[in-house]
């Protein structure tokens, strides 16, 4: 399971009952931009398109950066939302993406290999640890 804490900017992997990882993320500029629930991972892509702007997987301007691991949130197929790199690390622990999960290229990267699709992604703002969120959720 991932879950995603919108007021701490901050991500847990969470793996075989532990927490594996925490990371710093990037989310969108308000509140409503990056939708909180309980989805899934449905696509994972490296070096991923980006279709808005027709900037190919790998270039250097490319806002997605290294991967996309794309989650099924507001009935989207996972290639809207989702959780991916940057071109852009100065940006990692604030709120400026369009409703993405934004991660350092290296981080996403490790995430990447470790997410099978599948995975339960829970996106949520709270003050709680993740420790209580995993539990209260099933994942610990």
């Amino acid at each position: 399971m991932i879950i995603i804490n919108k007021t701490t900017n901050k991500m847990a992997f969470i793996r075989n009952g532990r927490i594996e990882s925490v990371y710093p993320v990037a989310t969108g500029v308000n509140a409503s931009l990056t939708p909180e629930g309980l989805f899934t991972v449905t696509v994972k892509a490296k070096n991923p398109y980006y279709r808005k702007k027709n900037i190919p997987g790998g270039a250097p301007n490319n806002p997605l950066g290294t991967r996309w691991i794309g989650f099924n949130a507001r009935g989207t197929g996972g290639r809207i939302y989702g959780i991916h790199g940057t071109n852009n690390p100065a940006s990692i622990g604030k709120y400026v993406s369009l409703g993405c999960v934004r991660m350092y290229n290296q981080d996403v990267e490790q995430v990447y290999e470790k997410v099978p699709i599948g995975t339960k992604v829970l996106i949520i703002r709270s003050n709680e640890s993740f420790y209580s969120i995993a539990k209260r959720y099933g994942a610990l």
